[in-house]
């Protein structure tokens, strides 16, 4: 969809760069499957349209956390192998049997709910078993994992369950020569020997995110999981930039000046008056805030493009606006005012207004509300798509 009416603000998705990322993304890995994980809607993205482009440029898996988020990409016709892994007790398990979904398993609860369903459904259901091999969060952990992998031979045996995958999570692949990365690789060795000389035979073993497809290839075994890489933004400054990575961000953020005026030196700005001119100048009004996933910690740091110049958030971020100090520029209203994008045209990154306001890129690009629509460019497979091999 191409959108040329004037808006409030747009965040363009190019999904030509997100294909040319994947394509990127794959070469690092290719002996190993690839799946786009599309989770927090692709990411603040747009889970369809980023998982349709994703399947274009050669991903064969796509990833999302909740089952919901799976069963949302079955109901818009997406084909092939979907996973899901955040489950809780009583969840959609009946659905996401009957939708061939591939389920991310992490304890005998969530087991025996899966092989409940599959029965329920008359059919079996797909489960990948999660080691916790030392993120601490979902997973089991080494202790319980003979008994979990004993019921899920049974279950197996029972036909009411088929084993497809086993798989982890790194702490610290975003942290090279970390001695976590280490310690977990050789940890999931032994777990998926264990399962395996227990019996079972996953199509896939998979625990490299991001970072570490990118970095770690004895960590890539059948399949790697690619998440905020696949929306063109570094996992993390010591890896480098986007552009060092050869990765290419999807993502461009913009609003309409709703307003320019001028003002007098000692004027205050915003809530709390934390901005005051030094002189006589011009404000202009940028109409979105917090409301709409601007950070409010990027009060007085956030990096704003106007007029080919870098501006800066002058005072707080509030709801639904900011200004910025154009020191006596005067842009016409309605002129575009680029809070991030690719850098191409000397706009800031995700990764600037992250280094603004004390997080991480993927806080900044995820947290893009519902009121800014998604306009995408670049829908179709072109000859022109960008080529980052």
């Amino acid at each position: 969809m191409t959108e040329t009416a004037p808006a409030r603000a747009r965040a363009e998705i190019d999904l030509a760069a997100l294909r040319a990322n994947v394509r990127t993304l794959r070469a690092q890995a290719p002996a190993a499957a690839l799946m786009a994980v599309v989770k927090s809607d692709a990411y603040g993205h747009g889970a369809v349209p980023c998982a349709r482009a994703a399947l274009d440029a050669g991903a064969t898996w796509l990833g999302t956390a909740t089952p919901e988020e799976a069963l949302a990409l079955r109901a818009a016709g997406l084909p092939g192998r979907i996973m899901c892994w955040l489950w809780t007790p009583g969840g959609p398990w009946r659905e996401a049997v009957e939708a061939d979904l591939d389920l991310g398993i992490s304890g005998l609860w969530a087991l025996r709910e899966a092989a409940d369903a599959a029965r329920a459904a008359g059919r079996t259901a797909r489960v990948q078993l999660k080691a916790d091999t030392g993120l601490g969060r979902n997973g089991c952990q080494p202790a319980d994992w003979a008994e979990l992998v004993a019921e899920a031979r049974r279950a197996e045996a029972e036909g009411w369950v088929t084993v497809t995958g086993l798989w982890s999570h790194f702490a610290c692949a975003d942290e090279p020569g970390h001695p976590s990365i280490a310690a977990q690789l050789t940890l999931f060795r032994e777990m998926l020997a264990h399962a395996e000389t227990a019996g079972l035979r996953p199509e896939v073993r998979h625990i490299a995110n991001s970072p570490a497809t990118l970095t770690l290839p004895e960590s890539h075994f059948d399949l790697v999981r690619t998440g905020i890489a696949t929306y063109g933004i570094s996992p993390s400054p010591e890896l480098g930039t986007s552009g060092d990575l050869g990765l290419r961000p999807v993502m461009t953020l913009w609003a309409s000046l709703a307003l320019v005026k001028h003002v007098p030196a000692g004027h205050g700005v915003s809530y709390g008056h934390h901005y005051v001119t030094a002189g006589d100048t011009t404000l202009g009004l940028v109409p979105v805030g917090y409301a709409d996933g601007i950070p409010r910690h990027a009060s007085g740091t956030g990096p704003v493009l106007v007029g080919g110049k870098w501006r800066t958030v002058a005072g707080r971020v509030a709801m639904d606006q900011f200004a910025v100090d154009l020191g006596g520029d005067e842009p016409a209203v309605g002129e575009r005012a680029v809070l991030f994008g690719p850098g191409d045209h000397g706009e800031p990154t995700a990764e600037d207004w992250a280094r603004a306001a004390g997080t991480i890129a993927y806080e900044i690009v995820t947290r893009i509300g519902t009121r800014v629509p998604r306009v995408y460019v670049n829908e179709h497979v072109a000859v022109n798509d960008y080529v980052n091999e």
